[in-house]
């Protein structure tokens, strides 16, 4: 992890991203990166997607939304996905991509970033509190809505 870096979602990465892998069990947590980019890029002036790169290596992927025109106060500023690669995490690849989310929501003038997850062994909760988001809220569906301030 000598040179973590961030770089635009491009069609040079989108492959090596689609390929990140994953952890036994993490499966059920995530669907493919291209659902979620195609759930976000519908506005390019809210969405924000990037992918992290240790060297020249694809290790990881961000996508978040700012948008605080949104319905839901959820989606105004939303952490929509983080995906380490299943060899580098643990390596603070996912601290790293979420500083840089923080940062983004910051210049945007928003104040907090949500996330919204999905419970379970083996999913992201553990790792979203480690770094400080705390459970404020449920989904219709179930799932858990957690928030960290920028």
């Amino acid at each position: 992890m000598a040179d973590l870096r961030l770089v635009e979602l491009s069609a040079a990465t989108i492959v090596a991203v689609n390929t990140l892998s994953l952890k036994p069990g993490q499966e059920q947590f995530l669907a493919p990166v291209s659902y979620g980019i195609a759930a976000t890029v519908s506005n390019p002036q809210t969405s924000w997607q990037r992918v992290v790169l240790d060297g020249d290596e694809v290790v990881g992927f961000v996508s978040a939304n700012f948008d605080p025109d949104a319905h839901e106060e959820h989606f105004r500023s939303v952490l929509w996905r983080i995906n380490v690669d299943a060899d580098e995490q643990g390596r603070g690849v996912g601290s790293f991509a979420l500083a840089a989310v923080l940062d983004e929501a910051r210049n945007r003038g928003m104040d907090h970033v949500d996330v919204i997850y999905e419970p379970g062994v083996g999913g992201p909760e553990a790792f979203f509190e480690r770094v400080g988001f705390t459970a404020v809220g449920e989904t219709e569906y179930g799932e858990v809505i957690a928030r960290i301030g920028v």
